[in-house]
């Protein structure tokens, strides 16, 4: 097995170039060396399927969303969208599909790639106690929005009900640090899932870094938070 060291990445008594830290897999599989794929020089999948992916998937869920969407507008006698209804979805989301959006939104890339890799290390154990750790912030949340609905009621975002309590200097230090949260979650997501297809199909990751987010703000922009729901429902 040939020798792997750290700063710069060594192996074999032959230095890397542009790498620092080598992968771990390079010492415990060297038939690994040098790749950063698994999978080798040839996917698994074909690019068109990684394109029926991207484009299907989000031509699929921006129709079926909207659509649902404007039937419930429909049957349920409020075709008029307003703008309190776009953003909350009129404060009528039942214990049901509340329960599906956090599973949904909370399985995102990290939670599917790194739960894998500590199944991988530890057995059955690692997916249990890495789920284990976010059901506490769950548990914390749905007491704290309880209190939320009953002292602001008609309140929109964490950041408002700050600046309600704490004034204007706590506001602008929350929506500095929910716009950074935002940015960091939002650009994992898109790697994390560009990533996968570009290691699965061979589809370019940047191309579908910018396909991918545009099935979700095809139905975001035509029924707003009741539409996120409804996709993450389905999800």
């Amino acid at each position: 097995m040939a020798t792997v060291t750290d700063f710069p990445c060594t192996v074999g008594g032959i230095v890397v170039e542009g790498v620092d830290l080598c992968p771990a897999s390079w010492e415990e599989n060297p038939e690994y060396f040098g790749m950063s794929s698994y999978f080798g020089d040839s996917p698994p999948l074909s690019t068109a399927v990684g394109y029926i992916v991207v484009l299907g998937f989000g031509v699929f869920f921006s129709l079926f969303t909207t659509i649902v969407v404007y039937l419930d507008k429909v049957f349920s006698g409020n075709a008029t969208l307003t703008s309190e209804q776009f953003n909350t979805a009129g404060r009528m989301v039942k214990t049901g599909l509340t329960a599906s959006v956090i599973v949904s939104q909370w399985t995102w890339a990290a939670t599917l790639l790194q739960s894998s890799n500590v199944a991988w290390q530890y057995g059955v154990s690692g997916p249990f106690w890495y789920a284990s750790g976010a059901t506490i912030q769950v548990l914390l949340f749905g007491v704290l929005a309880i209190s939320l609905k009953d002292v602001a009621p008609s309140a929109h975002t964490m950041c408002e009900i700050v600046r309600a309590r704490w004034g204007k200097g706590a506001h602008i230090t929350f929506l500095f640090f929910a716009f950074c949260a935002n940015i960091i979650v939002t650009s994992m997501l898109l790697l994390g899932g560009a990533a996968t297809v570009e290691a699965l199909t061979g589809m370019n990751y940047e191309l579908a870094s910018f396909l991918i987010p545009w099935g979700v703000i095809l139905y975001t922009s035509a029924g707003g938070l009741k539409a996120t729901f409804m996709a993450s429902y389905l999800h």
